[in-house]
């Protein structure tokens, strides 16, 4: 799964209602969207785990659902999702946190580690990958 393939999803029309904070802003989408990234450096980086793009693409439906119930327009949803500022942004949050954990380039085995301690805990990381061994 790629992310930025995928993000596209969140751009489907839904009425707009006054939103409280910018959407680089707002908790709740900036913390789902970086379990993807991680997920994603993950699966870059440890051949065994592979991205479960099914179960992505639906977290991110319930993600865009989410920002359009909070208010955010088509035009902001698209802004954020395609805005390679933000796409950095985050791939440099999830490499901040898989750094933190023992990951950087080069240490294979430090990311299907993680990764299967993600998947062992069931949280959204451990949920959005699939081990192949």
């Amino acid at each position: 799964m790629k992310l930025s393939l995928t993000l596209a999803t969140l751009m489907i029309a839904a009425p707009a209602l006054a939103a409280d904070l910018p959407i680089n802003k707002e908790p709740h989408i900036n913390h789902i969207l970086l379990q993807g990234f991680i997920g994603d450096a993950i699966a870059d980086n440890c051949p065994a785990l592979e991205p479960r793009k099914l179960r992505a693409l639906g977290e991110l439906n319930k993600l865009r659902a989410y920002a359009q119930e909070k208010g955010y327009s088509v035009a902001e949803i698209r802004a954020f999702v395609t805005s390679d500022t933000e796409k950095a942004r985050g791939k440099a949050e999830a490499a901040e946190w898989l750094k933190a954990k023992g990951a950087e380039p080069g240490k294979e085995a430090e990311y299907c580690r993680i990764g299967r301690e993600e998947i062992a805990k069931e949280s959204l990381i451990g949920y959005l990958l699939r081990d192949t061994e």
